[in-house]
């Protein structure tokens, strides 16, 4: 098995040519390529063609097709503009010749503003008392598939507690809300653009499924298609992934076979460093 894997390993792209980029993919035992792993890596592609000083503050972003977790991806980034304080870039990924993602992302150089917060950290309790979700892998490792057995030394690097989590992923009924501790579980990285993509990758842990909670389906139902279908996020302070961050998601809609969720991301001082959306492909098979 695996060892000694880091997140920020996974955002390490070679450089093939001008704003080209090739990134190493990691299988964590789903149907396909993970969309975090597309979103970070996307976002650091993007990071190494702007000028320095300059941040993401947002990204949107579409999935077309399935990515395979076998292969690398490659990232090819267009610089649609550089102005006084914002550059514009389009990032597309491709996979055996086939455009599968496509990303448009905004960067900013730092600037003071008019500021306030009008949302709240949800009193949940604190990570230490919750336990990792790991272990619910690990203390039912004779029911997981042996693909999922392989792929757990790649979970590892991302330290996710979800709150309530004996409820959260039973086929039962309850209300679309789901609150998770996230970080990584490496030392602090002193490059916030890193952080970022960090996070970027977290984004896409356990988010659309919360749209399932209403209708007491799991994730693992069997007559049910998920897939991604756009994600979007906004930065707002700095912060460092290191420590404990707080990500609080609700889903205010489905229908049409589609999911709709939205995120709050806060630090452990309650303040709120990056917010999400994302619509899926929630669709029941029937035979």
């Amino acid at each position: 098995m695996t060892t000694n894997i880091k997140l920020s390993d996974l955002l390490q792209l070679e450089s093939i040519e001008s704003c080209l980029f090739r990134g190493q993919s990691w299988d964590l035992g789903f149907r396909a390529l993970f969309g975090g792993q597309v979103l970070a890596q996307a976002l650091c592609a993007a990071q190494r063609t702007v000028p320095e000083g300059r941040l993401c503050h947002s990204f949107h972003s579409y999935f077309l097709l399935p990515g395979d977790a076998s292969l690398p991806v490659v990232y090819e980034v267009e610089q649609i503009r550089d102005g006084g304080s914002f550059s514009a870039r389009r990032i597309k990924a491709i996979q055996n010749g086939k455009n599968i993602f496509y990303m448009t992302a905004s960067f900013q150089g730092q600037e003071q503003g008019l500021e306030h917060q009008f949302a709240d950290m949800p009193n949940v309790p604190p990570p230490d008392e919750v336990e990792p979700d790991i272990k619910c892998y690990e203390n039912n490792i004779h029911r997981i598939s042996e693909r999922m057995r392989e792929a757990l030394a790649y979970h590892r690097p991302l330290d996710v507690r979800t709150v309530d989590a004996a409820t959260s992923y039973q086929s039962e009924v309850r209300d679309p809300m789901r609150s998770i501790w996230m970080r990584a579980q490496e030392p602090s990285q002193p490059d916030l653009a890193i952080n970022q993509a960090m996070l970027a990758y977290a984004s896409d842990y356990h988010f659309l499924s919360t749209s399932l909670q209403p209708h007491g389906i799991a994730v693992t139902h069997k007559g049910l298609m998920m897939a991604t279908i756009d994600h979007a996020m906004w930065f707002h302070r700095p912060f460092d992934f290191s420590e404990w961050l707080l990500y609080q998601m609700d889903s205010p809609f489905s229908g049409s076979a589609r999911g709709l969720v939205r995120g709050q991301i806060f630090n452990k001082e309650g303040h709120l460093v990056a917010s999400t959306m994302q619509e899926g492909l929630m669709r029941q098979v029937t035979e």
